[in-house]
């Protein structure tokens, strides 16, 4: 499986409102900048939400599974 790294938890809260955060489905307890990832192009819609993910490598992987990281 795909390894990446999320933004630093503390550092991008001190930064951001919470509004402007995200938790990536497939890497949980990475924090993610929602603009980041959508100029990233880092993010899926899904049932009529938006998922968004710390790396490129968290595309692919939700990709072929996406259900099992919606639900989680």
């Amino acid at each position: 499986m795909a390894h990446c790294h999320g933004h630093g938890h503390d550092s991008v809260h001190d930064q951001h409102d919470e509004s402007e955060l995200a938790e990536c489905p497939v890497m949980p307890g990475s924090t993610v900048v929602k603009a980041e990832a959508e100029e990233d192009g880092l993010y899926r819609d899904y049932n009529g939400r938006r998922y968004y993910f710390c790396c490129d490598s968290c595309g692919p992987l939700w990709d072929a599974d996406p259900e099992r990281y919606a639900a989680a």
